[in-house]
């Protein structure tokens, strides 16, 4: 006679459903990415040249400098050269005009 396969019931964990997104009980990412919708309607009135200051989070945030290139795509971007000489692609929603007085004296 030949040994019949032993039956391993389902585990009992494997029928719990994960909780609706924005309960409590959610397990919603820390470092999870949020888009900003209003970021492919840009910010206009920026020219090559203009002196702007950085607002977004991240490398030379809150830096002044002035755009050396711009780009309109779907969502518009400038590259930035700073103050302190970096050079950075940045969303132009994220960038502010300030007064063309404030270069520094080099």
């Amino acid at each position: 006679m030949t040994k019949r396969k032993t039956f391993y019931p389902p585990a009992k964990t494997a029928t719990k459903r994960q909780p609706p997104p924005g309960t409590d009980a959610s397990l919603d990412r820390p470092n999870l990415a949020k888009i900003n919708l209003a970021a492919g309607a840009g910010r206009a009135g920026f020219s090559v040249g203009d002196r702007v200051r950085i607002e977004a989070a991240g490398t030379y945030s809150g830096e002044t400098g002035v755009i050396e290139r711009l780009s309109g795509g779907v969502i518009p971007s400038a590259v930035v050269r700073t103050d302190s000489g970096g050079l950075r692609p940045v969303r132009t929603i994220d960038l502010v005009a300030v007064a063309a007085e404030a270069a520094p004296k080099n």
